[in-house]
């Protein structure tokens, strides 16, 4: 059974201040919108070098962005969880709620995580609201144990890992994902080009809905 996460913001005697400047007024300074792209797939599915690049031609055009890697937030901000089942769901919990934050100052993020199960990322997209995009890097679990540069694979196999995604722990494939990707069909050059296609896709629809 998955955990959810609820706070009943009533009982820390909690109050959301509202502030001047907004999220839309610093979207006006950085002429852009500022949305997250939130990328699942397995370990070495190729979620983080397309994350890399796609923020590479972002910073490119001018854009203004953040990416979210999930080995990185685990030395840093998460670096007090593990990966149990509890901690997983708040590892999520705590970059969902960064991601919402970062877009809050007007800025595109880019979040590789394998983020496995439907819940958590449903609940990532309830935190982070409409500005949620969900890549799913669907590259198959036979290409991705070949590439395994980190050996956990291998280590998981051999039963040295426990609960890791694909072996000992499923992955839940996204149900309606805005882009998917296979990086074993496609290359980095390719993928790239479809995430950043569906990104502008998706900016260009809420713009419309938006006026």
């Amino acid at each position: 059974m998955r955990m959810e996460y609820h706070m009943d913001k009533t009982e820390k005697n909690l109050t959301w201040q509202n502030l001047d400047i907004t999220r839309e007024l610093r979207e006006q300074q950085l002429k852009q919108t500022a949305v997250t792209v939130w990328m699942t797939g397995l370990s070495g599915a190729g979620k983080s070098t397309i994350a890399n690049e796609v923020e590479k031609r972002l910073f490119a055009e001018g854009k203004h962005t953040m990416l979210l890697d999930g080995d990185n937030v685990r030395m840093g901000l998460n670096q007090n969880l593990g990966f149990g089942e509890a901690d997983r769901v708040e590892n999520i919990r705590r970059v969902a709620e960064v991601s919402k934050l970062i877009n809050d100052a007007g800025i595109i993020v880019l979040a590789s995580f394998i983020s496995p199960f439907h819940q958590d990322r449903r609940n990532a997209k309830e935190i982070i609201g409409d500005r949620f995009i969900e890549v799913y890097v669907s590259t198959p679990l036979e290409e991705c144990e070949k590439r395994d540069k980190k050996g956990l694979y291998k280590k998981a196999r051999e039963g040295a890992l426990s609960d890791f995604t694909g072996i000992s722990s499923p992955y839940e494939i996204p149900q309606n994902p805005d882009i998917v990707v296979d990086t074993s069909r496609h290359s980095i050059e390719e993928s790239v080009d479809l995430v950043l296609s569906g990104i502008k896709k998706f900016m260009g629809e809420r713009d419309e809905n938006i006026h």
